[in-house]
Protein backbone atom coordinates (compact mmCIF):
# COMPACT_ATOMS: atom_id res chain seq x y z
CA UNK A 1 0.00 0.00 0.00
CA UNK A 2 1.12 3.62 -0.85
CA UNK A 3 1.50 6.66 1.39
CA UNK A 4 -1.72 8.20 -0.06
CA UNK A 5 -4.20 5.16 0.28
CA UNK A 6 -2.71 4.73 4.46
CA UNK A 7 -3.81 8.60 4.63
CA UNK A 8 -6.89 7.85 3.44
CA UNK A 9 -7.54 4.79 5.02
CA UNK A 10 -6.53 6.60 8.60
CA UNK A 11 -8.89 10.11 7.52
CA UNK A 12 -11.89 7.70 7.01
CA UNK A 13 -11.07 6.05 9.90
CA UNK A 14 -10.69 9.29 12.19
CA UNK A 15 -14.59 10.28 10.45
CA UNK A 16 -15.78 7.28 11.49
CA UNK A 17 -14.85 7.53 14.92
CA UNK A 18 -15.45 11.17 15.43
CA UNK A 19 -19.34 10.86 14.05
CA UNK A 20 -19.78 7.88 16.52
CA UNK A 21 -18.48 9.79 19.52
CA UNK A 22 -20.82 13.36 18.26
CA UNK A 23 -23.62 10.47 17.94
CA UNK A 24 -23.32 9.10 21.36
CA UNK A 25 -22.66 12.54 22.89
CA UNK A 26 -26.26 13.67 21.42
CA UNK A 27 -28.18 10.76 22.64
CA UNK A 28 -26.83 11.28 26.26
CA UNK A 29 -27.31 15.14 26.06
CA UNK A 30 -31.85 15.57 25.59
CA UNK A 31 -31.98 19.47 25.89
CA UNK A 32 -30.74 22.33 24.64
CA UNK A 33 -29.67 23.56 28.23
CA UNK A 34 -27.08 22.38 30.74
CA UNK A 35 -29.32 21.16 33.15
CA UNK A 36 -32.73 18.91 31.76
CA UNK A 37 -34.85 16.67 33.41
CA UNK A 38 -36.75 14.33 31.28
CA UNK A 39 -39.98 12.48 31.90
CA UNK A 40 -39.62 8.92 30.85
CA UNK A 41 -43.12 7.48 30.02
CA UNK A 42 -44.70 4.91 27.87
CA UNK A 43 -48.54 6.44 25.73
CA UNK A 44 -50.52 3.37 27.30
CA UNK A 45 -49.29 4.81 30.66
CA UNK A 46 -50.35 8.71 29.39
CA UNK A 47 -53.19 9.34 32.52
CA UNK A 48 -49.58 9.11 34.80
CA UNK A 49 -47.75 12.23 33.24
CA UNK A 50 -46.00 14.32 35.76
CA UNK A 51 -48.62 17.10 35.21
CA UNK A 52 -46.03 19.56 36.46
CA UNK A 53 -43.09 18.90 34.48
CA UNK A 54 -43.24 22.42 32.69
CA UNK A 55 -43.35 24.26 35.36
CA UNK A 56 -39.91 23.32 36.95
CA UNK A 57 -37.43 26.53 36.65
CA UNK A 58 -33.85 26.76 35.49
CA UNK A 59 -33.56 23.74 33.04
CA UNK A 60 -34.92 22.73 29.96
CA UNK A 61 -37.22 20.06 30.00
CA UNK A 62 -38.65 17.04 27.88
CA UNK A 63 -41.16 14.29 27.44
CA UNK A 64 -39.94 10.91 25.93
CA UNK A 65 -42.29 8.17 24.91
CA UNK A 66 -40.22 5.00 25.72
CA UNK A 67 -42.59 2.69 23.45
CA UNK A 68 -40.86 4.53 20.38
CA UNK A 69 -37.04 4.06 19.61
CA UNK A 70 -34.16 2.43 22.07
CA UNK A 71 -34.94 4.80 25.11
CA UNK A 72 -35.79 2.30 27.58
CA UNK A 73 -32.69 0.33 26.60
CA UNK A 74 -30.44 3.15 26.29
CA UNK A 75 -31.39 5.01 30.01
CA UNK A 76 -32.70 1.39 31.91
CA UNK A 77 -36.15 2.47 32.05
CA UNK A 78 -37.74 0.32 33.96
CA UNK A 79 -40.89 1.76 35.35
CA UNK A 80 -42.86 4.67 33.99
CA UNK A 81 -42.77 7.53 34.30
CA UNK A 82 -38.97 7.81 35.58
CA UNK A 83 -37.86 11.14 36.23
CA UNK A 84 -33.87 12.26 35.14
CA UNK A 85 -32.06 15.14 35.85
CA UNK A 86 -29.37 15.23 33.05
CA UNK A 87 -26.27 17.34 33.44
CA UNK A 88 -24.18 18.15 30.59
CA UNK A 89 -26.01 14.76 29.81
CA UNK A 90 -25.45 13.18 32.40
CA UNK A 91 -27.69 11.43 34.95
CA UNK A 92 -27.59 13.62 37.96
CA UNK A 93 -30.96 12.13 39.84
CA UNK A 94 -33.43 9.76 38.64
CA UNK A 95 -37.13 9.45 39.92
CA UNK A 96 -39.00 6.47 39.72
CA UNK A 97 -43.01 5.88 40.02
CA UNK A 98 -44.40 3.69 42.39
CA UNK A 99 -45.32 0.27 41.81
CA UNK A 100 -49.01 1.69 40.50
CA UNK A 101 -47.26 3.78 38.02
CA UNK A 102 -47.09 6.59 39.57
CA UNK A 103 -44.71 9.55 40.47
CA UNK A 104 -44.59 10.37 44.56
CA UNK A 105 -41.48 12.08 43.74
CA UNK A 106 -43.19 15.94 44.09
CA UNK A 107 -42.50 19.86 41.99
CA UNK A 108 -40.98 20.73 45.07
CA UNK A 109 -38.73 17.98 45.53
CA UNK A 110 -37.51 17.61 41.87
CA UNK A 111 -37.09 21.47 41.92
CA UNK A 112 -34.70 21.65 45.21
CA UNK A 113 -32.62 19.16 43.36
CA UNK A 114 -31.86 21.32 40.59
CA UNK A 115 -31.54 23.80 42.79
CA UNK A 116 -28.95 22.35 44.61
CA UNK A 117 -27.06 20.91 41.50
CA UNK A 118 -26.99 24.77 40.36
CA UNK A 119 -25.61 26.14 43.93
CA UNK A 120 -22.79 23.09 43.30
CA UNK A 121 -21.61 25.73 40.76
CA UNK A 122 -20.57 28.52 42.74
Amino acid sequence: MDKNTTLKIFGIFCLILLSMILCNSAKAQTCDEDICVVEFNASWNAANNVTWLSELSDCGTKRILIDKGSWQQDYKIVVTPTIIIFVDGEEKKRYQANIMMQMEATKEEVQEKIDEIIMEDF
